[in-house]
């Protein structure tokens, strides 16, 4: 035993194991043997683990882990919260931020009304810079990068007659950086989204009523400009009715070929016997008893829709006018309810059935989901809805528009619906889009919603779900850090970012957050002077992480381990260790 190093029962050790720092625990196998061989035994690095992150004991280490004291090392080395650079080049608030698939290049989208390509090298460095206002745009929002990184596209809000706003979609070429299309995009936070190499998805919407209109979602090619005028660029997609002033928003596409090869798969509660609550993880919390009281916010309704079919609509019409004007309606129906009772009997046999057997049987299948935000009860999104994308869908060739069936008769129905209880303002996949995660912000629990334009009141707190694509069915795994302070007409999108090991998303708090995956806790907060608008990680390293926020900065965050390396290979200064030599020999 090393000389002045006192013999401690292994007990005493752990207990003051709790009360080291992180870099204190991960080097005590350098003061003396005892140390190092309590720093290895893998009982104490268990307790250790599961009384420190305060993970329940029924979680089961990382199935990747070798040791609990890896994993331990694991979640204090590799996390991305080192500021390593503050990038200050745009003007205004930063909204929105997404890298390129290869991790080279970065996009950044801003109230200052450009989007900026930048260089993912040693030091960050601006590429190229596109301003759109020569475009009538008021501000960029939202970018995503085709899957060879040779197309960027861009969304933004369009400025039109009267000062109206719509939205519109830019295509650049990243092979010089030219302008190839423009889409219309209406409303504009259906923000659009790649559906493959050469064809993206954008929205239009048709007004019926007061509260009652259709979303329509078309599929257009990229090179418009280009193309033949004998070649169809543009084909509908799917046309969708809404209800009590909803919309259609925030579109994204899921591949289902990945679905039995996850990067990580979160199936061990499924392990367990059935809870009757699921645990809500307040880590923002300064009250010990406050993180000590599980929160069991509304459980979300994963809910597959009937066919169409019944009675004829033009009969439920008739019925439904005979009621009223005999004075057999009771009670007296407002303006608004009775608009929406005749828009579901207009449509009810006019809608296209939903398709059989939702769920991918086949790994090797060529099934894509399209995913976006929706409702049936009031304008805020609070519905999550899923239709499947079939492959001769994928392509605007084929029939000229409308001749493949006759597209004024019926509407298309959604395959799955997913009930949020809550204002939606975020949604992200896994890099296998196996899990989507939804940021949320709940209605109180036994709420009811008379008046579609008088939404609930939203909570403060972001409420973060998981649900698994595969089987439709959610992940009890919510979460809770992060806030958010806007009523429900000022709410706005917080743009979430999923690796294979963590979940990070923005905040109205000025911080930035981000979870482990598999253990569900909250392991750092990253901090800014204003709104975190969005984060993205690397796709190739996930321990680089960015942040943007309103306080017009991007922030480059990247983890311990991944610092240090970075500094190793630094060149040292050689010339000024030469000078201060030469002056020590004089």
């Amino acid at each position: 035993m090393d000389a002045g190093c006192p013999r401690l029962p292994d007990t005493v050790l752990f207990e003051i194991f709790l009360y080291l720092d992180h870099a204190d625990v991960l080097s005590v196998g350098l003061v003396c043997q005892q140390w190092r061989a309590v720093a290895r035994d893998e009982f104490l690095w268990k307790e250790l683990f599961y009384r420190y992150y305060r993970v329940s004991r029924d979680v089961p280490r990382h199935p990747g882990a070798v040791s609990w004291y890896d994993e331990f090392q694991r979640l204090y080395d590799t996390i991305p919260c080192v500021e390593v650079q503050a990038l200050k080049e745009h003007n205004d608030q930063v909204l929105h931020l997404s890298f390129s698939h290869s991790g080279c290049l970065f996009a950044s989208c801003s109230k200052d009304c450009t989007v900026k390509i930048w260089s993912n090298e040693l030091d960050i460095s601006l590429q190229h810079s596109s301003n759109m206002r020569p475009y009538n745009w008021s501000y960029t929002q939202f970018s995503q990068f085709n899957s060879d990184d040779s197309l960027l596209l861009v969304s933004g809000v369009f400025v039109g007659p009267h000062n109206s706003s719509s939205g519109e979609i830019a295509v650049i070429s990243m092979e010089n950086f030219t302008l190839l299309s423009r889409v219309r995009n209406k409303p504009y936070d259906v923000f659009g989204c790649w559906l493959n190499e050469t064809n993206l998805i954008s929205g239009n919407l048709h007004r019926i009523g007061r509260i009652t209109s259709c979303s329509v979602l078309w599929l257009n090619n990229a090179f418009q400009g280009i193309e033949s005028e004998n070649v169809n660029v543009v084909k509908r997609l799917f046309k969708i009715q809404n209800l009590n002033a909803s919309t259609i928003r925030t579109v994204m596409v899921a591949d289902c070929s990945r679905y039995d090869s996850p990067d990580l798969l979160l199936d061990y509660e499924e392990q367990l016997a059935a809870s009757s609550t699921c645990p809500v993880f307040d880590l923002g919390s300064d009250s010990e008893e406050e993180e000590a009281k599980p929160k069991a916010p509304p459980e979300a309704a994963v809910q597959e829709l009937p066919a169409a079919g019944g009675v004829p609509a033009e009969h439920g019409l008739q019925q439904l006018f005979d009621d009223i004007m005999e004075g057999r309606m009771r009670p007296v129906m407002t303006e608004t309810e009775l608009e929406t009772k005749v828009a579901e009997l207009f449509v009810h046999n006019r809608t296209k059935p939903p398709e059989p057997n939702l769920l991918p049987t086949d790994s090797n299948s060529k099934t894509k989901y399209l995913i976006f935000t929706t409702g049936c009860l009031t304008y805020s999104p609070h519905q999550i809805g899923i239709k499947r994308i079939l492959p001769h869908q994928m392509t605007t060739a084929g029939p000229v528009l409308g001749e493949e069936r006759r597209s004024d008769e019926f509407f298309d129905s959604l395959d799955h619906v997913i009930d949020i209880h809550g204002h939606i303002i975020g949604m992200g996949l896994s890099p296998d889009h196996r899990y989507l995660y939804v940021n949320s912000r709940a209605w109180p629990r036994d709420c009811v919603i008379s008046d579609p334009m008088q939404p609930p009141p939203i909570a403060e707190e972001i409420d973060l779900h998981v649900f698994d694509l595969k089987t439709m069915k959610e992940v009890k795994r919510a979460l809770r850090a992060h806030r958010a302070y806007t009523p429900n007409e000022e709410c706005f999108f917080i743009f979430l970012d999923v690796s294979r090991d963590f979940v990070a998303s923005g905040a109205e708090d000025r911080h930035g957050y981000i979870w482990d995956r598999h253990y569900n806790i909250c392991l750092a907060k990253l901090q800014h002077d204003n709104v975190v608008n969005s984060v993205a990680f690397s796709p190739v390293e996930q321990e680089l992480l960015l942040t943007a926020s309103d306080d017009t900065t991007i922030k480059v965050w990247r983890s311990p381990r991944a610092v240090r390396i970075r500094q190793a290979r630094r060149p040292r200064p050689r010339k000024l260790l030469f000078s201060w030599l030469m002056n020590q020999k004089s």
